[in-house]
């Protein structure tokens, strides 16, 4: 049984009405049309559900039932109505993000500015391996996702969005600030500090050190980025990390970072989208508020979409 909500406004209408004349003076049609559409319903239903014999417009006591069914779906069409109209001016709604330990960093002051500006709309970031983010994407449990790298060009969109490098940290007072000129072969006695995720950060650093023959002692594996840092701050080795999460603590003087030439690599995080997907306004709101924050804030923030200048 398939009921169209215009029928059933029509219904109303002669059920409030008490008359199909003035229903359909309230309607703006003829009274014929009023009463081929509700001759209609009732076929649909397979119910009478006006009492013709009465001539006041009395219902049956299917009509009765129905009524407080059309009342219930009338209403919800125009809660609905107003609800997109709400979203379309984004008031409300909710951003769904996917990030690890490590991109969440960059989130945290465009967020900021985010609730400052549309503070009605919940967000949700989800934390999720890196490597897993393009599914959770794909599976539509978040509609963008901050990556340090592109994944498949044509699946995802992506916009660069900060550019970090990596920091070799140790803790105030350690022998090796000392020092003037390091190289990577500085490091190959030393004891480091290692965040336990096989990433491709990681893997990265294992090569370099690889090129240059000279080995990588890891000593402590743990298991968040916050542990190795406070593992080394305590005085336990050394550690590679991306800049990003280590900003607060070079500037307090709680770790002091080393300057190692070879070690000085780059990374671009990136705001990253389903291709073909339509943004929502949440999201479309979340990337002007990205972009607008990377011309506030400046280097390295930025906002490049793939294939910009």
């Amino acid at each position: 049984m398939t009921i169209e909500l215009s029928h059933l406004e029509a219904f109303l209408a002669v059920a409030e009405t008490k008359s199909f004349s003035r229903a359909a003076e309230r309607l703006h049609r003829t009274q014929p049309a009023i009463s081929q559409v509700v001759r209609k319903l009732e076929d649909e239903v397979g119910e009478v559900l006006f009492d013709r014999a009465l001539r006041d417009g009395s219902l049956t006591a299917a009509g009765e039932l129905l009524r407080g069914y059309a009342q219930r779906l009338l209403a919800l069409r125009q809660e609905a109505a107003l609800a997109l109209n709400e979203l379309r001016a984004v008031d409300r709604g909710r951003l769904m993000l996917a990030a690890n330990e490590y991109t969440c960093l960059y989130l945290l002051p465009v967020l900021d500015r985010f609730r400052k500006l549309h503070g009605k709309i919940g967000i949700s970031v989800q934390r999720a391996f890196a490597s897993r983010i393009p599914s959770e994407l794909l599976a539509r449990s978040a509609e963008i996702g901050v990556l340090s790298f592109s994944p498949e060009p044509e699946v995802f969109q992506s916009i660069s969005v900060y550019r970090d490098r990596m920091a070799v940290v140790v803790k105030p007072g350690h022998p090796l600030t000392r020092r003037k000129r390091l190289g990577i072969a500085d490091l190959g006695p030393l004891s480091f500090v290692a965040h336990n995720v096989d990433s491709p950060l990681r893997q990265r650093v294992t090569h370099t050190f690889a090129e240059n023959r000279t080995p990588l002692n890891i000593g402590v594996e743990l298991p968040s980025m916050e542990a190795v840092k406070r593992f080394v701050a305590q005085g336990n080795g050394v550690a590679i990390v991306p800049g990003l999460t280590v900003a607060r603590e070079l500037e307090s003087g709680e770790l002091v970072g080393i300057p190692v030439p070879e070690l000085a690599i780059e990374r671009e995080l990136r705001l990253v989208l389903r291709r073909k997907a339509v943004v929502s306004y949440v999201g479309a709101a979340f990337l002007k508020v990205a972009e607008e924050c990377a011309r506030a804030l400046g280097a390295p923030y930025l906002y490049v979409p793939s294939g910009g200048e």
